[in-house]
């Protein structure tokens, strides 16, 4: 048998008091403790952005159901579909703000300084956080690329459905029907197999005059793809009466297509268009491929492909960025970390909107130019947390100084003269002398 090792082997034991690195337990109950001080925040925090962020949308949306005349099942429908579009933005927001409100508990009620006096570290608190930060951003990463595209393709289907059977519902026997805009349609009689017999049609569109069309047959098709709708007339006359001309045509087969993308809108997002958001990453990058590699249109597709894949990792560096501003809150100390960390989060926001037009621009190479944001706020990350880790202020003193300097100089000396300035005017509409 092999002996046992020994102190005068030169190598540890249990005997020494420490166990070997293979034989060490993760310290669960503390992970398990701080995993359950930052759920708890980001699931709150993520219903109160959530019900904000629907507020907004709801407003536009609403002018989308009223005109289509959409019911409860139908809503429910169209607001998941850009659901996942609207968690793209939520889950950081809301990570972020778990972590920094979890530690913000911690560190007021001393835990942290009753975690460090038993020897347990900033980096030994980190692991949990980081498990954490790594499934949100993985959630974030699956609505990304997989249910934003899903998503929007499904509100195309629906706004086109929603947009014929606002038609089809319109187009009554014996009655006019202006459903179709600048078109009003007359149908004498509508069979089982919803062909017309008996039509008449007035065509407003860009004219003074109606162009007249009467027809003994008729039907309507629809087309997915091109969000249109055909009237299709047979065997009839055309009435065309335009200034002083009037000019007759008979024909045996007239199509009139009518564009279904208004009010396919929901606020100045149309919904109804092909866009690259409704677009699969393959998909993304076959159009890319198919056009020129310098081309502004191909960096266009490419750096979406490319913001779906950084958003969900700026999610994950954004959270662990929110465990040193957790703790720069204390007794006696007002808590800075949420305004810091709306700060930050808006900031990172910038600087991805800026890189990304400077991408598609050309300015700056794509992929350097996407990922920019991601490498710099990681940088800033680890710097902030070394900081912190070390107990050292989070703004070195000579910025602090500096900062200081500009407010007492500049935003101090312009707030006094906006409040003198204000006082003066104040006293000419009171009709007082300065």
């Amino acid at each position: 048998m092999r002996p046992e090792p020994t102190p005068a082997d030169g190598v540890k034991t249990a005997a020494d008091g420490v166990a070997p690195w293979f034989r060490r337990r993760p310290p669960l109950l503390l992970y398990s403790y701080i995993a359950n001080e930052l759920l708890a925040p980001f699931f709150a925090s993520f219903l109160i952005l959530y019900g904000v962020f629907f507020l907004v949308r709801l407003i536009p949306l609403l002018e989308v159901v009223l005109a289509l005349r959409i019911g409860p099942a139908d809503f429910i429908r169209l607001f998941s579909y850009i659901f996942p579009r609207m968690l793209l933005y939520i889950i950081p927001m809301a990570s972020m703000a778990g972590v920094i409100v979890g530690f913000t508990r911690l560190t007021n009620d001393r835990e942290i300084l009753a975690l460090k006096a038993c020897g347990v570290s900033l980096k030994q608190m980190l692991p949990p956080v980081i498990l954490i930060a790594a499934a949100i951003a993985t959630l974030t990463g699956f609505f990304s690329i997989r249910l934003i595209p899903a998503g929007a393709l499904g509100f195309k289907q629906l706004m086109f459905q929603l947009a014929k059977e606002k038609i089809d519902k319109g187009l009554q026997a014996k009655e006019f029907t202006e459903a179709l805009g600048d078109i009003v349609v007359y149908v004498d009689e509508i069979d089982d197999q919803q062909r017309w017999h008996g039509v008449y049609v007035s065509d407003m569109r860009g004219r003074t005059q109606p162009l007249i069309t009467v027809a003994k047959t008729g039907h309507m098709e629809a087309e997915m793809e091109r969000m249109m709708v055909t009237i299709v007339l047979n065997d009839g006359t055309l009435h065309n009466n335009e200034g002083l001309d009037n000019q007759l045509i008979r024909f045996e087969r007239y199509q009139l297509q009518i564009s279904l993308r208004q009010p396919t809108q929901v606020g100045k997002e149309d919904v109804t268009s092909q866009t690259r958001g409704a677009m699969s990453q393959d998909q993304l990058l076959k159009a890319a491929a198919k056009l020129a590699p310098d081309s502004k249109a191909a960096r266009i597709y490419l750096s979406e492909y490319h913001h779906r894949l950084v958003l969900p990792v700026g999610c994950f560096i954004l959270s662990l960025l929110g465990l040193p501003l957790g703790l720069q809150a204390g007794p006696g100390r007002q808590a800075v970390g949420i305004p810091l960390g709306l700060g930050f989060f808006v900031l990172y926001y910038i600087t991805f909107t800026t890189t990304r037009v400077m991408s598609e621009e050309g300015v700056v190479p794509l992929v350097l130019g996407m990922w920019l944001p991601n490498i710099l706020f990681l940088l800033l990350t680890v710097l902030i947390f070394r900081r912190v880790n070390r107990e050292r202020p989070l703004i070195p003193e000579p910025v602090q100084r500096v900062l200081l300097a500009f407010y007492d100089r500049a935003l101090k000396t312009a707030w006094q003269r906006a409040v003198a300035l204000g006082r003066r005017l104040f006293d000419r509409l009171a009709g007082r002398k300065p």
